[in-house]
Parts: structure tokens; sequence; C-alpha cells
């Protein structure tokens, strides 16, 4: 009798479940695509892993047609509607109806959207991404500029266009699903924003990552851009050690300190040589980068434990964000500074560092002790120091 009822509960929930699922609310994308009777309007979801069609459906004479989007998935989804090459760019959030006309084969510069902030503002960035297309190549094809000037025209035409879209609509709403949408803009195969060798663009990746931490904490597309962000800043900083003299490492623990004069949270330069006297944990930090909440838990500890005995933070941090970093250092108790140089910052070759985040020990000498690869023990190693 006990197994019969139990197996009538594991039904019961496996119906329930089913039926939670298939009712789940969807975005809805609907409207016409006229002059394109026959042809097939397909639905693609753009996926971090690439574009997959979801839906399709065989236009009418009055190409109307009704799809739905996938389900929710912590925040906004991005999606086209295709026929034959010609594209409309849509980003669909939570539960909304979006609707869409357009004619063919002029669908993917001269179509209405309604329902969508986000979709209006994602049609402007898409046509002002055309029409940059269309002036580097007339520069390209104008016979009275010789390659150099024509090169030279080129880069201008888009750090111009850079600048605008990051000032009007980047940072302006970072939150936006338009601004994650500006991000990957590309002409041709080239990203437009290229976080692996631009400091200025991995600013504006990690500016709408942060953002999206905030309003969509579930989502996965946020964390995909901090390891964008991350990455970049790693590229940036292995090629220009490739064009620098990198300090030995075997000369950190005999050298005297290589001093740091940073601003701090509150806008006071700080120095390393004002701390002589004290041990010193110099720590390098990202606090986008997810482990950051863990590491400053255990520095709390340590700090807690040993700073009335003679122990400060000296923590340099490398975020892009530069008003995210002071929102969460707003309530650290040690020394908090903040590197605008980014990877382009030569902290990185004096003191040979590897990645991201990393430490140092010095002692009341203002020598550098140890860093952490080498040490096992760190209340070890700051017991003997203080």
């Amino acid at each position: 009798m006990r197994k019969k009822s139990m197996t009538r509960l594991a039904w019961a929930a496996a119906i329930a479940l089913t039926l939670t699922s298939c009712g789940q609310k969807r975005a809805q994308i609907t409207g016409n695509i006229t002059e394109a009777k026959d042809s097939v309007l397909y639905l693609d979801n753009m996926s971090l892993d690439g574009p997959k069609a979801i839906d399709s459906v065989r236009l009418g004479d009055d190409g109307a047609f009704t799809m739905k989007a996938l389900p929710a998935n912590g925040g906004p989804e991005f999606y086209r509607l295709r026929i034959n090459g010609r594209i409309i760019n849509l980003s669909v959030d939570s539960t909304e109806t979006i609707t869409v006309r357009a004619k063919y084969p002029t669908m993917a510069t001269d179509y209405e959207v309604e329902g969508s902030q986000n979709c209006l503002t994602i049609r402007e960035l898409a046509l002002k991404q055309m029409d940059l297309q269309r002036r580097l190549i007339d520069i390209q094809g104008d016979i009275n500029l010789n390659p150099t000037a024509a090169q030279d025209s080129i880069i201008k035409c888009i750090e111009a266009y850079k600048q605008d879209v990051k000032m009007n609509y980047i940072y302006k709403e970072p939150m936006k699903a338009s601004s994650y949408f500006a991000l990957f803009q590309t002409l041709g195969n080239m990203l437009i924003f290229n976080p692996r060798e631009n400091a200025e663009d991995i600013k504006a990746f990690a500016a709408v990552a942060t953002s999206w931490d905030t309003y969509y904490p579930e989502a996965v597309r946020g964390q995909n851009l901090h390891n964008i962000a991350i990455e970049g800043m790693k590229d940036l900083r292995i090629a220009r050690q490739q064009d620098e003299m990198v300090v030995d490492a075997s000369k950190v623990n005999v050298t005297n300190i290589i001093d740091i004069a940073l601003p701090d949270n509150h806008g006071q330069t700080r120095r390393l040589t004002d701390l002589k006297g004290k041990v010193v944990i110099i720590d390098f930090h990202v606090f986008a980068a997810k482990e950051s909440p863990a590491r400053i838990m255990k520095l709390r500890e340590i700090y807690n434990k040993y700073h009335a005995q003679g122990l400060e933070i000296f923590q340099v941090s490398f975020d892009p964000d530069m008003h995210f970093w002071k929102q969460q250092t707003e309530a650290l108790p040690w020394i908090c500074v903040h590197d605008n140089r980014l990877t382009e910052s030569p902290i990185f070759s004096q003191y040979n560092l590897q990645g991201l985040p990393t430490f140092f020990l010095m002692d009341r000498e203002n020598v550098l002790h140890k860093r952490d690869a080498q040490i096992k023990d760190l209340d070890a190693e700051i017991r003997s120091l203080l």
C-alpha cells in the first residue's frame, strides 16, 4: 500500500513539474513582413554558443507571423528575424510582446518595432553601424587618398563611432540590453570594441558587466562579460611585458621596495613607502573577478587578527570600472588604491605580476619579504615579521 502511495506521489510531482515547465510564460514576437510571400522567416536565438534557429514560418500574402521566444533565463536574451541573409536584431526581456513591421528585401534597414525600448535602441545602433560601414567603404574607394591617408581616415571614423556609442549608449545606460548589443557589433569579422587589444574597450565591457550584476545577477551573460574583461586585461599585460624588460622574480626578495603612489577611494594619494615600520600585505586585486568576495573575507580575518599588532593592507585595484571599485571598497578598513592605467601600468612589470589576484609581504623596513607563491603559512609568516 505504501509503495503504491509513493508511486502516485512521484507521478504527481512529475506531472506538476511538466505542467509548470509547459506553462512558463514566454515573450511573443509578432508582426508582418510584406512582399515576402512563400519566403521562410526564421527566429534565431543569438546564444553564447552562436545563432540557433528556434522557430520558423512560411509567410503568406500579408506576411503575418507570430513566434515565441525561449523562457526567460535570468536576464535579457537576444534574437534575430531572418530571411535569406536579411536580419532584424531584437532583444527580449521577460514576457513582453514585440511587434515588428517591415517589407522585404529592405527589412534590415527599414523596419518598425513596438513594445520594447531596447529594440528601438538596438535599431538605432544597427543603423549607425551600417552607416559607419558605408563610410569606410567610401574611404577605401576614394582614389584621391593614398593608402596611409585612407587608413588614418578609417581609424578616425571608427574611433569617433566608438566614442559616440560609449558616451551616448553604453556608459549612459550600461544595464540595458542595447548596451550589451553595442559591445558585440562588428565590421566584417572584426569586433568594433576589441577587449583583447584596447584598454578603453575593456572598460566598456566591465561597465556593462558590473551593471548586469546588479540588475540581472542570475544572467550568464553578465559573468561572460566579466570573463571577457579579465581575459582582455591579461592579454594586454602579456603583450606589454613582451616589449618591456621584466623584473627578475628572484630579485624581489633582496631589493628594496619599488614605491607605489596612487589615489585611494577618498581621493588621497597613498604611498607604499609611507608604511615603513609596519608589516604590509600588498594585495593586487580585481573586485570584478569571481573569486573576489571570498578573498576579501580572508583578508578581513587576517586584518582583524593582526592589525593592532602592526599589520596593514595596501590593496591595489585594477578594476576597469572605478565607480564599481569605490562601491566595493567603501566599507573596507585598509588602504585601497586604484590604478586607472589597468594593464598599461608599469606595476605589472615592476612587480612581475603573472596573474591577478596576487600579493606580497613587506617587512617593517620597507623590504619585500615574499610573494604568495612562496608562502605556505601566511599566519606564520606574518607573526615572524611582527
